[in-house]
C-alpha cells in the first residue's frame, strides 16, 4: 500500500536556519569563486560543492534528514536510492551518527561513486536506472528495509540543500541569477527556497542535458512530463525520466525557467573550468556554466551582477574526466 505522504509546502527560512546549525559538523561552508574569463563574458561565480567531504552537496540535505531521525527510526537503519552523491551523502551521515546504511544504487553509476559508497560503509543493492527511477516514485524496494530517507523529495533534505542558499547571498549579496543542475529537483528547491525568500527578484534557472530534459519540458506543457527518449551518459548526476508531480508542485513557484545545454556544451564547461579554476567537476556539476555561457540566464556581456553557477559535485571518474579533457583540447 502507498505510504500517505504529507501535502507539499514551503520551506522557510526558520528551518533552513536550523538546519544551518545542525548540519555545521558535518557540512563545509563551501567558497564562492569569480570564475575569470575577460571581457565580453558574464560575471560567473562559482559555488564549489566539490569540496564537500563526498565532493558533492547532497551531504548537506543527508545530514540534516539523518539529525533529524527519531531514536526508533535511527535503530531500523536507513537506506536511500541513489546515481551516487545522495547514497554517498546518507552513508556518511549514517556512519557518523552509528546508523546502518543500504544503498539501492543504479548499476550504471560511475565505479568511483560505488566504490565511495562501500567505502562510507553502506550495503549496495544494484538496480537498473529504471528501477531506481520507479523505486523513488514507490519508496520501497523488494527485500529493503529500514528507515526510507528519500533523496530529493524529502523537507528535512531541502532544507539541507537550502543552506547553500544563505551563503551564495551572503557572499554574493548583489547577484542576479543562481544556476542549478536539476535531476530529482531538490537542489534547486533548496537553493530557490532561500535566495527567494531573502531577495525575490533574484533569478533561478535550471539547468539539463539535452539527453534528459524533462523538467523544460514539463515547464512548456504546464504539467509534469515524461521524458521517454532520455539517454544515459556521462552526465549521470543530473536529469531524469520524469518530473515528479510533488517535486513540480515544490519547484514551479520558485524556479523562473530551464535551460537545456547539449553534451559537447558541458564539455566545454568540465574544460573551462579545470583550465581556467583547476576545477575537476562531474557532469552534472557543469551543467550550470554550460548553461551561464548561452545567455539564456542574462546577456553574455551582462553587466547587472554576478551569475551563481552551482557546481554540485566533482566526483567524476578521472578516466572519463581525462577523456573528455583530451577530446575538447582542440
Amino acid at each position: 500500500m502507498p505510504a500517505v505522504l504529507p501535502p507539499v509546502r514551503p520551506i522557510t527560512l526558520a528551518e533552513i536556519e536550523a538546519a544551518r546549525g545542525r548540519i555545521a559538523g558535518t557540512c563545509v561552508r563551501t567558497p564562492l569563486v569569480r570564475l575569470e574569463l575577460g571581457a565580453g563574458f558574464p560575471d560567473i561565480r562559482l559555488k564549489l560543492e566539490n569540496l564537500q567531504p563526498i565532493n558533492a552537496y547532497k551531504l548537506r540535505g543527508a545530514a540534516n534528514a539523518v539529525a533529524m531521525l527519531s531514536e526508533a527510526e535511527r535503530k531500523k537503519g536507513v537506506w536511500t536510492i541513489s546515481a551516487g552523491n545522495a547514497g554517498q551523502g546518507v552513508a556518511y551521515a549514517a556512519r557518523k551518527a552509528g546508523v546502518r546504511c543500504t544503498v539501492v544504487a543504479i548499476e550504471t553509476a560511475p565505479a568511483s561513486k560505488l566504490d565511495r559508497m562501500r567505502a562510507l560503509g553502506a550495503k549496495l543493492v544494484l538496480v537498473s536506472y529504471e528501477g531506481a527511477w520507479s523505486a523513488l516514485d514507490d519508496r520501497a524496494y523488494p527485500g529493503v528495509e529500514g528507515t526510507f530517507i528519500h533523496p530529493f523529495d524529502d523537507d528535512d533534505f531541502i532544507a539541507g540543500h537550502a543552506t547553500m542558499g544563505l551563503e551564495i547571498l551572503e557572499d554574493a549579496p548583489d547577484a542576479v541569477a543562481v544556476i542549478c543542475g536539476v535531476g530529482g529537483g531538490g537542489l534547486i528547491t533548496g537553493v530557490g527556497s532561500a535566495v527567494k525568500a531573502i531577495k525575490p527578484g533574484i533569478k533561478l534557472w535550471a539547468a539539463e542535458p539535452e539527453t534528459a530534459a524533462p523538467l523544460s519540458r514539463s515547464l512548456a506543457a504546464g504539467s509534469p512530463q515524461k521524458f521517454p527518449e532520455w539517454q544515459a551518459s556521462f552526465v549521470d548526476g543530473a536529469g531524469g525520466q520524469s518530473v515528479f508531480p510533488r517535486m513540480y508542485e515544490r519547484m514551479t513557484p520558485l524556479v523562473d525557467g530551464a535551460i537545456v545545454v547539449t553534451l559537447d556544451q558541458t564539455r566545454r564547461a568540465m574544460r573551462l573550468m579545470a583550465e581556467k579554476a583547476r576545477i575537476v567537476a562531474e557532469g552534472a556539476g557543469c551543467l550550470p556554466l554550460a548553461a551561464a555561457l548561452t545567455g539564456e540566464a542574462g546577456p553574455i556581456d551582462m553587466n547587472g551582477g554576478p551569475i551563481v553557477c552551482v557546481v554540485s559535485g566533482g566526483n567524476v571518474d578521472m578516466a572519463t574526466f581525462c577523456d573528455i579533457m583530451a577530446a575538447t583540447a582542440s
